[in-house]
């Protein structure tokens, strides 16, 4: 794989020329984007497959109206039709639209994805074997009907260039490097099936082949059929009001659900209505609402080294920087971008994302952490007299405005007198959203913060799936309502 288009004078300078000087705001967006996946199931190679996508989406502000235009034609007739079309669009939709305010940066700057061994070091010969190996260790036992192993890496290059009628104009280059490695076994007996992941497709993020070392893939899949055997013979999780501690890999789905899309403010503002529900949050909570306990600390941080959703800018332009959401339990800001911050008078952040070049970007959830706090996980779990450790999503299921939710996990531990007694299996809970954080009893610190990232987050109309990342260590949450997904 190379990374040659966002390389190219020629290309560039042809997007420069067929940006027009006399809107309000003009930008071209490139995107090079090539996939690679692999895959051993039952210990048998699948067919080896690489993907290859390239395009540009073109978006013109003029006069109070809005215009996008995407092409795969990169030629200066392909590149001046879809500038036509965009300057059309933004004609026919002035006056019509929700806000005039076209996107304030015209930025210029760069941003690579930290890679310590590049994907190639590692030759595809290896790079197979190693699933192989991790194939023969998942599948250790005759109750162990099906497994897998994969590993799929993405390279995706980004060139914004912004023109207006003012003259400024502005070039932002961003490269960034993926991998998402994946290990399942699914064991059964009888009625019983029960399947343990690598943390459930969320040990993925930014660089070369040493993502694969920083979530220890190497090491996990023993672990992985270990586990899934043991719930084969596991109990029942009980059913009852107890303490939850939830797991790294869990709180990711939580932070997502029930702190990511409600605080979006397109969502807020109801442009989701139609798709994915809007929002419990309304405008006149920022700065007031009570969102958690005092030790809930969430940040919007898209400069987390190697985090899934991290970069320098948003597809819009605008830079990136740390911003705290809710602070000390009290929420103080939103997830959205410069133009639905001039919608809403609100503050935002740098989030305005597209899932590619033929998508114009919306507010997106990026780097969505919840801050560690100063208790080890041994005295969260101390603490705890009655309650269940949940371990790696499943399933999930939340209402419209994003507030009544319920959460299937893989794996459970009770806790009994504060220590882990045994696993149990089928472990659910559920809550609402606008009570569930202020139940949030214990943080556990730096030592069980773990840095992840959800692949396949998807939102708009047309649809989009992005990547976001996610990152916190263990949290206590007390008096949860916690069953069982057997009767």
């Amino acid at each position: 794989m190379t990374d040659l288009l966002i390389e190219s004078t020629v290309l560039e300078d042809r997007l420069r020329s067929v940006l027009p000087a006399d809107v309000d705001y003009a930008s071209a967006r490139l995107v090079d984007e090539r996939t690679e996946h692999l895959s051993v199931r039952r210990n048998e190679l699948e067919p080896v497959f690489n993907e290859f996508d390239t395009g540009v989406m073109i978006s013109i502000w003029n006069r109070g109206g809005l215009g996008y235009a995407a092409t795969t034609d990169l030629s200066r007739t392909g590149l001046t039709a879809a500038v036509e079309q965009a300057r059309s669009w933004a004609g026919i939709t002035a006056g019509a639209m929700v806000t005039t305010a076209a996107p304030p940066s015209h930025a210029s700057g760069a941003y690579a994805s930290p890679v310590e061994v590049t994907w190639d070091a590692m030759p595809l010969h290896d790079r197979l074997e190693l699933l192989h190996q991790q194939s023969r260790l998942l599948g250790i036992d005759d109750r162990i009907v099906d497994w897998g192993a994969s590993l799929v890496r993405r390279e995706v290059d980004q060139l914004l260039i912004t023109a207006s009628r003012g003259g400024d104009g502005g070039r932002i280059e961003q490269r960034f490097r993926f991998v998402y490695p994946s290990l399942r076994a699914t064991a059964n007996e009888a009625t019983n099936t029960q399947t343990r992941t690598f943390g459930g497709h969320a040990y993925c993020g930014q660089g070369g082949a040493e993502v694969l070392g920083r979530f220890g893939f190497g090491d996990a899949a023993s672990q992985i059929a270990e586990q899934a055997l043991e719930l084969l013979t596991a109990p029942n999780c009980p059913t009852g009001v107890m303490d939850a501690l939830l797991a790294p890999d869990q709180m990711i789905l939580q932070i997502h659900e029930s702190i990511g899309h409600p605080l979006e403010l397109d969502r807020i503002l109801g442009d989701e209505r139609n798709y994915a529900g809007t929002s419990f949050v309304k405008p006149e909570m920022f700065g007031s609402y009570q969102y958690g306990s005092e030790l809930l600390n969430v940040t919007f941080d898209p400069t987390v080294p190697g985090q899934l959703a991290s970069y320098g800018f948003d597809d819009d332009g605008t830079p990136a920087e740390r911003q705290h959401l809710i602070e000390n339990g009290i929420l103080v800001r939103g997830l959205g971008g410069a133009v639905s911050q001039e919608r809403s008078g609100l503050p935002g952040v740098a989030n305005s994302r597209a899932q590619n070049w033929n998508r114009p970007p919306i507010d997106r959830m990026a780097n969505l952490n919840v801050e560690p706090g100063e208790s080890t996980v041994d005295e969260l779990i101390s603490s705890i007299e009655h309650g269940v450790y949940l371990h790696t999503n499943n399933s999930w299921s939340i209402d419209d405005s994003r507030n009544k939710f319920q959460f299937g996990c893989e794996y459970g531990q009770l806790i009994e007198n504060g220590e882990i007694v045994r696993a149990v299996r089928n472990p659910g809970y559920r809550g609402i959203s606008s009570t569930f954080w202020r139940s949030l009893s214990g943080v556990a610190n730096r030592d069980s913060f773990t840095v992840m990232g959800t692949p396949n987050c998807g939102k708009g109309e047309l649809n989009q799936e992005i990547g976001t990342g996610h990152a916190s260590p263990a949290c206590k949450f007390s008096d949860i309502e916690v069953f069982g997904g057997e009767s």
